[in-house]
């Protein structure tokens, strides 16, 4: 039995979050008994026995999320409730039980999430006071965004694409031991394979870590049909979990409870009769706190949350996922719904109490990313200038430094899949050792290493990128070749971090062993596409993708980025012996402004041709190029293209939505003196779209671009090159046709 909305009292100038709700319920005639004090008293942060009013009033909260979360979605007749009214009852138990540090790993619950942080007061730094505003502001521009971001307040971690959640958990753990970390994870998703696998390899580098809970929403479907792990029974996937490591499984069935006798292995449980409902609740909450209790004291666990998906609200299954157009609170399924689940004004007072009080206080005060973490001091690190003209490798110039990083900041985690000795990085791995269970000093193995080596990029970025989103130092190390594997959630957290209203380390990565350095491999080893989809990212404003010519100018590029705040930075460099070019001022130098001339022809009468070039290898046919057209006659000036973020136009980069905001940008001047030719020539051993402000903004009517087009098994770097048409003889050749081009113009032109 439901009552139409009535108008609230606005007898006080703050208003009413109950504004806008549209349907309220009878009080319950058990009300003065159970209801009539909150759960979790004043001055706590948790319930304390699971007595009868605490079993109710989680049971309450559960309702008020699913309410709010189907009410939400129909006010834009669009987003996603069903997954979450599967969820609502572990995440009530969860929150009734003081731990509020939750992620996900499913952006569709987002909904749900913002219900919660509604209820508990989050919203309001927002401006969001009441449920009308809730509504204003979900799924529009400087609201609620349709998927998670971890800038809303109270809110951990972004969740988006699936199979990401976990890392946020884990990284969120390993730097507060003392904070429990649940991860809701969909069933959906879980046909990803490395949400366990990362969690596995995770436990093994480190036992003593077990504070992050991952909850299995199991509620047999995934987007729009059944879930790939639906037909599994309870024993099997017990055993599925246990078998990635985890000592205790907690399965919490609401088939067991069932007394509507609903068919099939998922049920809903706000279909049962009262008792049987209250018994439920009352097993969700002893189960989640057995196995809060159970991961916080040193065994890794799990809970399988099992509810038929869309439980209370508008349809079940599949059909409950999304709505569409023309799904409002008026349509008739979701109206029952709706009613179904109102709930009296007192309750929705109730709910907000305990849900405000709960871990302390609203979520968006006192979760652990709504603080900035404070970190060990690190100083100046240490760099070695290497002369001019010496060879000398980039990748191991990199090593020692973060060698160096790692004994000063004892948190800090390098994370490599392809192994840093094989990247001439194996001084990082000599001084920080190998997170392995198996103490072996052939192989720098140590069970408190600080190099953690899962052979998995999404694993190997997911902790790097969580931890660096969570406050800590991380670095991410990978070959080029294989770094798309794992940089979708580094770009997840990239934008993450563009939108924070904190300051956090930058995300740091840098790719070695590039395709020029892997003929040998052939094109499996060939892949500097990854280039390309970095640079696309570049004008978000926060994706810097820095080209360090030598070994003393990766140095100054990782100075930089371990000095940055916010920012999504990548470094991309050879393992190779390479001519040094450049001092450490000059290095500096060039990673700030975006660029610098290596060299400039002392003379030359027939014209000047310019080669803005990235990279570090590549410079070998360019210098080789540069003697014969210098023998020519032409004037030649070879321009780095170090930090190609700074070479863009400012009305080009959103640079001024990002946090921390950067606004520097090579100035016109400064940019004609590097790049004004006759003739101007891009050239990348790898993706040009690093290059693209110096076409925009470059005003020579002769102008190409030559770079990477595919792989092949050669045998040197020149060979490789010259198969892709970066050879001197191609380059020479096609600053002669650029400059007899602009000649026959300058010509017509007299």
């Amino acid at each position: 039995m439901t009552q139409a909305a009535t108008p609230i009292s606005h007898s006080t100038a703050k208003a009413d979050f109950r504004d806008g709700i549209l349907h309220f319920g009878a009080l319950p005639v058990d009300f003065a008994r159970l209801g009539q004090t909150p759960a979790i008293g004043e001055g706590q942060s948790a319930i304390g026995a699971i007595d009868a009013a605490a079993v109710q009033q989680t049971q309450w909260t559960a309702d008020a999320l699913r309410y709010l979360t189907l009410q939400l979605c129909a006010s834009k007749q669009s987003g996603h409730p069903g997954g979450f009214a599967s969820s609502a009852d572990a995440y009530a138990a969860l929150v009734m039980l003081g731990h509020t540090n939750i992620v996900t790993e499913v952006g569709h619950h987002a909904p749900g999430f913002y219900s919660a942080m509604f209820l508990d007061g989050s919203l309001e730094s927002m401006g969001i006071h009441t449920m009308t505003e809730l509504q204003a502001r979900f799924r529009e521009r400087d609201g609620l965004l349709g998927h998670l971001s971890g800038a809303i307040p109270g809110l951990l971690a972004p969740a988006g694409p699936l199979g990401q959640g976990q890392h946020f958990a884990m990284a969120g753990a390993y730097l507060n031991r003392d904070r429990l970390f649940p991860c809701t994870i969909g069933d959906g998703g879980l046909g990803e394979p490395y949400i366990l696998s990362a969690m596995k390899h995770f436990h093994t580098a480190y036992p003593d870590v077990t504070n992050f809970l991952p909850v299995l929403v199991w509620n047999g479907y995934s987007q729009e049909h059944h879930s790939m792990v639906s037909r599994m029974d309870n024993d099997a996937m017990i055993a599925y979990w246990r078998a990635h490591d985890f000592e205790r499984v907690i399965l919490i069935d609401a088939k067991d409870f069932d007394d509507a006798g609903q068919e099939g292995a998922y049920v809903d449980s706000t279909l049962f009769g009262r008792e049987a409902r209250l018994a439920f609740s009352r097993a969700v909450l002893e189960g989640m706190r057995a196995a809060a209790e159970s991961a916080l004291s040193g065994t890794l666990t799990a809970v399988i949350f099992k509810q038929l998906k869309g439980a209370g609200v508008h349809a079940s299954g599949a059909k409950s996922h999304n709505l569409y157009p023309g799904d409002t609170a008026e349509k008739p399924n979701i109206a029952a719904a709706l009613e179904h689940g109102a709930l009296a004004p007192e309750i929705w007072a109730l709910t907000r109490t305990n849900m405000s009080r709960a871990g302390g206080g609203p979520a968006a005060r006192t979760v652990v990313t709504e603080f900035e973490r404070q970190l060990p001091e690190i100083g100046r690190l240490p760099l070695h200038e290497f002369e001019r003209g010496e060879q000398a490798v980039p990748a191991s110039a990199l090593a020692t430094l973060v060698a160096e990083l790692g004994r000063r900041d004892p948190l800090f985690v390098v994370t490599n899949a392809d192994g840093n000795e094989a990247s001439a990085m194996k001084a990082i791995n000599d001084a920080l050792k190998i997170r392995h269970p198996t103490a072996d000093p052939l192989y720098n193995q140590s069970p408190s290493g600080q190099v953690y080596e899962p052979l998995n990029e999404d694993a190997c970025a997911g902790l790097a990128a969580g931890i660096a989103l969570f406050g800590g130092r991380s670095l991410w190390l990978s070959y080029e070749s294989f770094a798309i594997n794992g940089w979708p959630i580094v770009q997840t957290v990239g934008q993450a971090m563009a939108e924070l209203r904190r300051r956090t380390p930058a995300m740091v990565s840098m790719f070695t062993a590039g395709a020029l350095e892997q003929g040998r491999n052939g094109w499996t080893h060939q892949r500097p596409e990854i280039e390309n989809y970095i640079g696309g990212q570049v004008r978000n404003g926060n994706v810097y993708l820095l080209y360090p010519t030598d070994a003393n100018m990766i140095q100054a590029a990782y100075a930089w980025a371990v000095e940055q705040s916010n920012k999504c930075i990548s470094i991309v460099a050879s393992k190779s012996a390479l001519p040094v070019h450049t001092t450490l001022d000059q290095a500096r130098e060039a990673i700030e402004r975006g660029a610098i001339c290596l060299y400039e022809s002392a003379h030359g009468a027939r014209g000047t041709v310019v080669f803005a070039v990235t990279g570090d290898m590549v410079f070998q046919p360019v210098f080789a190029a540069k003697d014969r057209l210098e023998a020519a006659g032409y004037r030649v000036r070879i321009v780095a293209v170090v930090n190609p973020r700074r070479l863009y136009r400012e009305r080009d980069v959103a640079w001024s939505q990002s946090a921390q905001p950067d606004g520097r940008f090579m100035s016109d001047a400064e940019f004609e003196a590097l790049f004004t030719g006759d003739a101007l020539i891009g050239v990348s051993g790898g993706g040009t779209v690093a290059l693209e402000p110096v076409l925009l903004r470059s005003r020579a009517a002769g102008r190409d671009l030559i770079g990477w087009q595919r792989g092949e098994t050669t045998a040197s770097p020149a060979e490789i090159m010259a198969y892709n048409g970066i050879s001197p003889e191609s380059l020479e050749q096609r600053a002669l046709e650029l400059l007899d081009s602009e000649g026959a113009r300058l010509d017509r032109a007299a």
